[in-house]
């Protein structure tokens, strides 16, 4: 038997971070139903873009009347009703963590300094949904294409959750593919999954369930490396009514 993981859902792109993108509050919805309560306990984690005020008021006007929320705000500047920094254990209280997109990087180390990955390791083990974009993606896989450095570069630095390296906005940011494919064909990144905007990958204990999309024509791919070259395959992704 695998070792408990719990359930993890990975964003490329979409959801109340990006309303742009057609059909955009899909990804919100399955993972409110992902937790199974009428109405979940979600805590929305902003390191990644410093806690920005603005961000922090999408997610709360984005999931007000149909979720308990709080704000895990770990540089200090969170809105009433945030979790306290001597408090950090709460996220274990949590039917729903979710990560908002920003800079990798940042995001890792300040999570570390706090002692943060191992307390949500523990909730994930607990039955909390761990979710998140971009950056929110990144964070769970062992490695990842970030843009954390102002170029696109390969960041072998995850917190391991999951297996293998993510890149998010897949084909919607010039050059990102392009540089995930180089990166996997030469061994610098591991071989891994790749999310268009508005698609997400759905894993429960470490293992890939499917593929989903609230975009119409966004897709999944699996990517590996194949001899001196990549093979990229698309994942099956099944489009969420909107």
């Amino acid at each position: 038997m695998g070792t408990r993981r719990g359930t993890i859902l990975t964003m490329g792109g979409g959801g109340f971070s990006m309303p742009e993108v057609a059909g955009a509050g899909a990804l919100d919805e399955l993972v409110l139903g992902l937790t199974g309560a009428d109405t979940p306990r979600v805590c929305f984690v902003g390191t990644a873009s410093g806690d920005a005020a603005s961000y922090v008021e999408r997610f709360l006007d984005a999931f007000e009347g149909r979720a308990r929320t709080s704000v895990l705000a770990l540089f200090g500047n969170g809105p009433e009703g945030a979790i306290p920094l001597d408090a950090l254990e709460r996220v274990l209280e949590q039917d729903v963590v979710y990560v908002g997109g920003g800079s990798t990087a940042n995001l890792l180390a300040v999570w570390r300094l706090h002692g943060l990955p191992e307390l949500l390791a523990q909730a994930a083990r607990g039955g909390t949904v761990l979710a998140g974009i971009s950056a929110g993606m990144n964070c769970w896989y062992e490695a990842s294409s970030t843009d954390s450095f102002g170029p696109y570069a390969s960041l072998r630095d995850g917190l391991g959750l999951l297996p293998g390296s993510a890149c998010p906005h897949y084909r919607s940011e010039p050059g990102r593919r392009e540089s995930y494919l180089r990166w996997v064909a030469s061994g610098e990144l591991p071989d891994g999954h790749a999310a268009d905007d508005g698609v997400a990958l759905l894993w429960r204990d470490g293992a890939l369930v499917e593929a989903v999309t609230e975009a119409p024509g966004a897709q999944a791919f699996r990517v590996r490396r194949a001899g001196g070259d990549v093979d990229e395959t698309p994942v099956p992704t099944r489009a969420l009514a909107a």
